[in-house]
């Protein structure tokens, strides 16, 4: 039906939108009342091809007031919100930040591969502590006594030591305490060892154990080596003692020259007899001060 067909019913009963059309005003056909869309707003009503496009207003209010003639739902009581829309070219609103948005997943990714790198090189680290941890120490050990130039005497409350005072000497050896230097109790060492057949003999008692021991030796030298032979229960060693010028003292000088050395060897339990003798094929220029045993085949 059309606007200007009357029928039964009055224009605007007939038509809600009748207002809108010149015959429809002609008829009488007036907007309903109290507008659209939102409580109390107000309605401007043109008819159809009375606005002229592309004209400035007559009135206009000041930047950023009001019009007079206009006013925006949301500035209402009770009105919708107002909505910022950024101002892009063309007049389109601007889409997300894609690049931002590209560049922080980038970080991201890249932060976890760092991580787990880290993750990774710390696991290894870990892994390479506990095996070397984990590593039992290496140990050999020969048959034969190898003397050195040991600094101390290993202590033992369970086995003996004896000082020169206490040895039985044979063979032309003798005490002395004129040099300076010896351990033995009251500087007394033993001298004129430098002949064949000289010896000293230590009778020692309290052995807990038949097996292996180390016999350690005080001795000076005058800035020379020097060997001795030792007999245990006797039985002479096939290795010599070694009394080498550990302190690397001066030749003549026998008050810089007292070291010690060892030699391996076999006791019984009880009662034992150690015996150091100058024997042919010795070289004895040496002083005898102190003697002491360890358990086992030990270098000092």
């Amino acid at each position: 039906m059309t606007p200007g067909n009357s029928g039964a019913s009055t224009p605007e009963d007939d038509d809600p939108f009748g207002y809108l059309y010149a015959d429809g005003q002609a008829n009488g056909a007036q907007p309903p009342s109290g507008g659209y869309g939102y409580p109390n707003s107000v309605n401007r009503v043109r008819a159809v091809g009375q606005r002229q496009y592309g004209q400035v207003p007559q009135q206009q209010g000041a930047y950023g007031q009001p019009s007079a003639h206009y006013a925006a739902p949301e500035t209402l009581p009770g009105g919708a919100p107002t909505r910022q829309q950024s101002q892009g070219g063309g007049g389109r609103g601007r889409g997300p930040n894609t690049k931002g948005l590209l560049i922080g997943a980038i970080a991201v990714v890249a932060a976890v591969v760092i991580g787990i790198g880290v993750a990774m090189i710390g696991d290894d680290s870990g892994k390479k502590d506990d095996n070397q941890a984990g590593t039992p120490p290496t140990a050999t050990q020969s048959t034969e006594p190898s003397p050195s130039a040991s600094s101390s005497a290993p202590s033992d409350g369970e086995l003996p030591k004896t000082d020169a005072e206490a040895l039985q000497l044979d063979g032309g050896a003798t005490k002395a305490s004129d040099i300076k230097g010896a351990q033995a109790a009251g500087g007394v060492y033993v001298t004129n060892f430098n002949n064949v057949g000289a010896s000293a003999t230590w009778t020692v008692d309290g052995i807990p154990e038949d097996g292996k021991y180390t016999v350690f030796i005080g001795y000076g030298v005058p800035g020379k080596d020097g060997t001795a032979t030792l007999t245990v229960n006797g039985t002479a060693s096939s290795r010599p003692i070694n009394l080498k010028n550990w302190a690397n003292a001066a030749e003549g000088d026998y008050e810089k020259g007292w070291t010690k050395t060892y030699n391996w060897i076999q006791l019984n339990k009880g009662k034992n007899t150690i015996k150091i003798s100058c024997e042919q094929g010795n070289q004895c220029d040496a002083n005898l001060d102190q003697l002491w045993l360890a358990k086992g085949w030990v270098t000092g």
